[in-house]
């Protein structure tokens, strides 16, 4: 097999992972987005908040003496997504719910607050240095490896992070793609999405149904920002504004308030960023997903995958 062939390989796997991650994280954007027709910019601190309860959790599991990661993952992303969804209850009741009917400025600037204040939050009780965690997995799996004349062997490889990532995705896309079509709260997801007034007419618990949607929102995240702590090994107070930005980015080229388009979305930019980073000058990865939404936008307004918004008279 050629090195040109290996690498671009290599690039795949890299890029489908950082794909799974933004759209987990996307998932959650247009979900709130679908029912309430807002754009929640404090769901990437959620993030990061999951990915430093999954730091603490591990230092203390660490220091109990449970090492084994059979034992470890389950119990980091439980605390972790319960912790989360929390967080994520209780900025909908404070944040949003008194602003729902206000004008869309509104809950926009607050989220935006609400952000800003995670984020110095977590500053003040984590520190501004970067935080480092220990590999969980020690070796990787090979697929191949190619003699280079004169060189290191070029290895095709995966990681065991990126194999987890990739399941713990597909578990959770499963997850909620049953509770979506095939459950009696996903019934009610998707009466409230299509008109909050009516659906709460016909006795729908629209609170319940929206409060409900943020928790699953943060939990997605979460699980998200734990297993981006374990691939890369570095969490900091930040991270949650550039995986904002980007699932932000996947969800509207997706298409806002589809889960397939966030899904496909994500999976996108993550292609683009890898393969951009692995041939072209690193630096300008980011442009290059921006100016892909921009190219998508102006073909098909609404996504990939989106609807023309019609309005209810």
């Amino acid at each position: 097999m050629s090195l040109t062939l290996l690498y671009f390989c290599q690039q795949l796997l890299n890029g489908l992972t950082l794909g799974a991650v933004y759209a987990l994280v996307a998932i959650g954007y247009t979900m709130v987005y679908g029912i309430l027709g807002m754009i929640n910019f404090a769901h990437g601190d959620i993030y990061m908040i999951g990915a430093f309860l999954g730091v603490l959790t591990l230092g203390v599991l660490t220091a109990l003496g449970v090492t084994a990661p059979w034992l470890v993952l389950p119990v980091m992303l439980l605390l972790a997504c319960l912790l989360t969804a929390g967080y994520g209850l209780v900025i909908e009741r404070l944040a949003y719910r008194p602003l729902r009917n206000a004008p869309r400025l509104a809950p926009l600037i607050t989220a935006i607050g609400v952000s800003i204040f995670l984020q110095n939050a977590v500053q003040q009780l984590q520190g501004a240095r970067v935080q480092t965690v220990q590999p969980m997995f020690a070796s990787n799996l090979v697929l191949w490896q190619q003699p280079v004349e004169g060189q290191a062997d070029f290895t095709l490889a995966i990681g065991h992070s990126q194999l987890l990532i990739w399941g713990a995705t597909l578990f959770c896309l499963a997850c909620l793609s049953w509770l979506i079509n095939r459950s009696s709260i996903g019934r009610a997801q998707r009466a409230v999405a299509q008109d909050l007034k009516m659906a709460a007419v016909l006795g729908v618990a629209t609170d319940r149904v929206i409060g409900l949607t943020f928790v699953l929102g943060s939990a997605l995240a979460a699980v998200a920002g734990v297993l981006v702590m374990i691939h890369y090994g570095v969490v900091d107070f930040a991270i949650g504004f550039n995986a904002s930005l980007k699932a932000f980015t996947a969800a509207v080229l997706g298409g806002i308030g589809s889960l397939g388009g966030a899904v496909v979305g994500g999976l996108i930019i993550g292609l683009v960023e890898a393969f951009w980073a692995g041939y072209l000058p690193g630096e300008y990865k980011d442009v290059a997903a921006f100016v892909l939404l921009i190219l998508v936008l102006l073909v098909r307004p609404s996504g990939l995958f989106g609807r023309p918004e019609v309005s209810k008279v």
